[in-house]
């Protein structure tokens, strides 16, 4: 078991730590001055030591050098306020291998911590697989975390998570069906794997289908397959995905976009548990489990002669609702956090966070892409960076100029109060033509019905009056819709 060392003057938080490392697995002793910390690191065995930076007999950067006097390989995090990151980042080139900003997000804590402790453990191996060379001084383990393999998503730790985390405690182990309500990019995929990673099912596949894809043509065949001659082009046998995920899971992602004919046969599949390839004879068994997730309600869209009502009652078993990002304000940050984590490894980077510009505007902008729009911006921001720090330079206009805009998403502003649009690109010195012109107006209609549509593009085409693919191919045209529409 892992000794975790907690120096603080705070003897409430030094206590929930005590209380929340203990829980997850860890051995804490916990003291209230540097001196007496330094003091058990010297007669005791510590794994990492966990530092406020502000204690009342000597603060964190005399405790920090002290300890790597006394043991340079030892992991330190420092515990810092947002008021004090740069002066923690300067703690970090003394040799903390790392800082955690109060208010101490959980989740994130033991992500860092466990991170660190691996990364001790590895240098503390390859240094004993080293030959021994004489006068050779360790070198102290650097903030390498982007390095370690991370997660692409974690749950946070607010109020509305840890309500649908309980709610996916409750429905895992059973088999229903089970509909997860959200906009685009809030996480529904993630909730559905964590459903099926909870299940019985965990050891059997977890098949993800995207039904806003699936063409009218095609649909059966991608989901339940088709036997070789059964249509032009069928040159051989297909397995569909119902198929390929039998005795797991089948996630049924926009649900709402399928098409009546292709409802009707899952039907069959919902109630009976069986299936046909397309152009086949034989009934098929299935042992699944099947998910699925809609931007809108599917009781709406029954009763406006969209979806199936039969389909709705038998998917229908539970639902759990994902509320957007904007309506869980404290996730925003922890998240960007955790989507810069994954950029610096894949990068290649080491940028230690965002400045408190960048901090206040993430937290104030509606993020109509949720999670998915975040970790665009993040990946973009990163890409764009060279500092040790993203700034305001680094993130996109629509973020940047969104109080310029006052646009409100869920309705189009009359035409006497329309903003300022963007500029379609064009060089100072092309004349205003009909083309120009045209684009400009296409321009601007494109974005106010994303905009309208919450930046769903299947509900943009149809406020348009065009298909999917269409509209696809006109934000092509308006590269700059590529950028700002990233909740897709």
């Amino acid at each position: 078991m892992k000794r975790i060392l907690v120096i603080d003057d705070n003897v409430d938080l030094r206590f929930l730590l005590k209380k929340f490392l203990t829980r997850h697995g860890y051995q804490v002793v916990d003291v209230a001055s540097g001196k007496a910390g330094l003091e058990i690191v010297q007669t005791e065995s510590i794994d990492l030591v966990l530092c406020d930076f502000k204690l009342d007999d000597m603060d964190g950067s005399s405790v920090l050098q002290a300890l790597k006097e006394f043991n340079p390989a030892i992991p330190v995090i420092i515990i810092t306020g947002y008021s004090n990151v740069k002066t923690a980042v300067e703690v970090m080139r003394l040799g903390a291998i790392d800082y955690i900003t109060k208010p101490l997000v959980p989740e994130e804590m033991l992500m860092t911590i466990g991170n660190m402790l691996k990364a001790s453990e590895s240098a503390t191996e390859q240094k004993s697989a080293e030959p021994s060379k004489g006068g050779t001084k360790a070198a102290p383990v650097t903030a390498s975390r982007s390095r370690e393999k991370i997660p692409s998503y974690i749950f946070s730790n607010g109020p509305e998570i840890r309500n649908i985390l309980g709610e996916v405690d409750l429905v895992s182990p059973t088999d229903y069906c089970v509909i997860i309500y959200g906009e685009s990019g809030s996480g529904k995929e993630c909730i559905a794997q964590e459903i099926h990673r909870r299940s019985r099912r965990k050891d059997k596949p977890f098949i993800a289908i995207d039904c806003g894809t699936l063409s009218k043509e095609l649909a059966g065949s991608a989901l339940f397959g088709h036997e070789k001659g059964a249509f032009t082009g069928a040159l051989t046998q297909k397995i569909g995905s119902f198929e390929l995920a039998n005795g797991g899971t089948v996630f049924l992602d926009e649900i709402a976009n399928l098409t009546y004919d292709v409802q009707v046969s899952l039907l069959r599949v919902v109630q009976e548990r069986k299936m046909r390839r397309v152009g086949g004879t034989k009934d098929i068994g299935l042992d699944i489990r099947i998910i699925v997730a809609s931007n809108m309600k599917l009781w709406d869209a029954s009763r406006q002669g969209a979806f199936r009502e039969d389909l709705y009652h038998r998917f229908n078993e539970f639902a759990i609702n994902v509320p957007p990002l904007r309506e869980r304000r404290s996730d925003i940050m922890f998240y960007a956090r955790h989507f810069l984590a994954l950029a610096n490894a894949e990068l290649n980077k080491n940028i230690l966070g965002f400045d408190a510009e960048v901090e206040s505007i993430f937290i104030s902008y509606p993020w109509y892409g949720n999670l998915r729009e975040l970790r665009n911006v993040v990946k973009r921001a990163t890409l764009l960076n060279d500092g040790e720090w993203i700034d305001v330079g680094s993130i996109p206009f629509e973020l940047t100029n969104f109080n310029k805009l006052q646009f409100e998403p869920a309705q189009a502003p009359a035409a006497s109060a329309r903003p300022a649009m963007p500029p379609v690109k064009e060089t100072t010195a092309r004349p205003v033509t009909m083309k120009s012109a045209t684009l400009r107006v296409e321009y601007e209609a494109i974005i106010n019905a994303l905009r309208k549509a919450r930046f769903n593009k299947s509900e943009a085409a149809k406020l348009l009056n065009i298909d999917r693919k269409t509209l696809y191919n006109k934000m092509k045209e308006h590269k700059e819709l590529l950028d700002l529409s990233a909740a897709e």
